[in-house]
């Protein structure tokens, strides 16, 4: 029975005498089942070891923007944290293996690359959420905003901050290395800013970089101009507009393709993160990502990315910091002269020795900090000031462990200051003011026409002008304010205003417990409830080493 079970006719009528059974073609057909599916895994897998796109979607295709693949950079064998070292170039280029890099860092196993991965996983998620919110209808709120870009936050930024508080992500290494944080938005001369730190450097082969280049990179939409003064009406008022513009240019793609500096890019030394101007939220925030592009550097420097050095600027803070008498709790600050002033060993540094409470609603009457004159002579090692400056300090990266930065600052152009002045302060550190001016700013007044982030925040929530992002900031602001004291930013205070979530988690953020509040206040001459200052003529004499 078995045996003629399933047997099929021929075109002749015939039995079929081939074993063509039921069961046989079962087997048959499995056979060649297993053979298919092994030759699919074997095809898949030689794809897949020539390259896969990472699990989480960029938030844009680096191929978009140039032909080029990622450009490796060298091996780093003496510093394992550094191995793989991220890709420079191009903007948004993916990151092999991301999800298992991102899930070593926040399992206390961190590499640059891994730290940079998480950051663009943060920024790839906000870049949607910002995308949704332009297209809503009906508008955005600002509450809608600033909720969002909190709880992104929080679940990325705050939680990897956790793994590592109360030390440094990395050891820090004793060979006076330098690492430069770089908030660039939209900026023109960061290539040339990179050219002179290095090429005036004693010790180039000791510095690096950690770059948040924000540009607007022409992807989703046209590029626009500043503010453009054009001329003036009758009434001698200035007529402005804004005018479409090409993409920016990339100061790393300029630096790194200049045969002059291309090896410090191939060695890892520059180290950059994209951040689509929809993103960029304020130089705070941008300041944050920046500080964690830190690889164990000696020294932490932060600056603004339009600069000008003095010849041997990396040996000369160096030994400058190491004089202070607080070393190495001490940190150099100053507001740098402007483009076309003097710089060098016969200078005279400034001194931050004053503060005003803002009068203006823009600024929501929060702290600014001011210069009040020079060093007249030349001490033998730098003197105290109450105040530090977030576009130039200076010093040791234990500072990043006793003062990590806050990444729930966004939108806020104003306050920094004062909080990294009374943060640093209360942690036992000292502020001290450069006897010698080794670097020049490039100060930017608005009849220059250059892009402002306000502006980008406004075109990205279909609000132009800066009023929307004046909203947002009001409500953030709130966290500075409580921070420094102000009565009207008390936490009873601001949950009756349905803001309680900007002050989440500032106990990791706030003060610090080698000074007290009370005892900053009277150093620096600040009485919050009358919003007054007083000119400290202890720093303008210079008496506190």
């Amino acid at each position: 029975k078995l045996a003629t079970m399933g047997k099929r006719k021929t075109s002749t009528g015939n039995n079929n005498d081939l074993p063509f059974t039921l069961e046989f073609r079962v087997l048959f057909c499995l056979l060649l089942f297993a053979l298919a599916l092994e030759f699919s895994l074997l095809f898949y897998h030689e794809i897949d070891d020539i390259g896969t796109a990472p699990s989480t979607q960029n938030r844009f295709d680096a191929m978009e923007l140039s032909p080029q693949q990622a450009i490796p950079v060298e091996s780093n064998k003496g510093n394992p944290h550094l191995d793989p070292l991220p890709p420079y170039l191009p903007p948004f280029a993916p990151i092999p293996n991301d999800d298992a890099l991102i899930s070593d860092v926040l399992a206390g196993k961190p590499t640059v690359t891994g730290i940079m991965a998480l950051l663009n996983r943060f920024l790839d998620e906000l870049h949607a959420v910002n995308i949704a919110f332009k297209n809503k209808k009906p508008l955005v709120t600002e509450k809608e905003v600033v909720d969002a870009f909190l709880d992104l936050a929080k679940k990325h930024l705050v939680e990897f901050d956790a793994v590592y508080r109360g030390g440094p992500i990395f050891d820090v290494r004793e060979d006076d290395s330098i690492f430069m944080s770089l908030a660039a938005y939209r900026e023109h001369l960061l290539a040339a800013t990179l050219r002179q730190a290095f090429s005036h450097a004693a010790n180039p082969d000791r510095i690096f970089i950690g770059a948040v280049v924000q540009n607007c990179f022409g992807i989703e939409s046209t590029c626009r101009t500043g503010v453009q003064v054009v001329g003036k009406d009758s009434n001698g008022r200035p007529i402005t507009k804004v005018s479409d513009a090409p993409p920016d240019v990339n100061g790393i793609d300029e630096f790194c393709n200049d045969q002059d500096y291309s090896k410090y890019c191939e060695s890892g030394q520059v180290r950059a993160l994209y951040v689509n101007e929809t993103e960029s939220v304020g130089p705070a925030a941008a300041r944050y990502l920046a500080s964690k592009l830190w690889g164990g550097e000696t020294y932490f420097v932060q600056s603004d990315s339009h600069l000008e050095f003095a010849q041997n600027w990396d040996a000369l803070y160096t030994k400058e910091v190491q004089l202070a008498k607080n070393y190495p709790k001490a940190i150099l600050s100053a507001y740098p002269p402007g483009f076309g002033g003097t710089k060098g060993e016969d200078t005279h540094g400034a001194k931050l020795c004053a503060c005003e409470f803002s009068k203006t609603d823009v600024e929501h009457h929060i702290i600014r900090i001011n210069s009040a004159g020079n060093y007249d002579k030349i001490p033998p090692n730098p003197k105290q000031t109450p105040f530090m400056a977030a576009g130039f300090f200076f010093a040791r990266a234990e500072f990043l462990v006793d003062v990590p930065f806050d990444p729930l600052l966004p939108w806020c152009f104003m306050g920094e200051e004062i909080a990294l002045s009374m943060r640093s302060w209360t942690s036992g550190w000292r502020i001290y003011a450069p006897r010698h001016n080794l670097i020049a700013h490039q100060y930017r007044p608005g009849r220059m026409g250059l892009p402002k982030f306000w502006e980008t925040v406004g075109r990205t929530y279909n609000r132009p002008g800066p009023g929307f992002n004046t909203k947002l900031q009001k409500i953030v602001i709130k966290r500075i304010k409580h921070l420094v004291g102000y009565p009207s930013a008390s936490k009873e205070q601001v949950d009756s205003e349905g803001d309680g979530a900007v002050l989440d988690d500032i106990e990791y953020y706030g003060l610090g417990n080698e000074e007290t509040y009370t005892a900053y206040l009277e150093y620096a001459g600040i009485d919050v409830e009358k919003e007054s200052c007083k000119l400290q003529q202890w720093c303008m004499q210079g008496l506190y080493d």
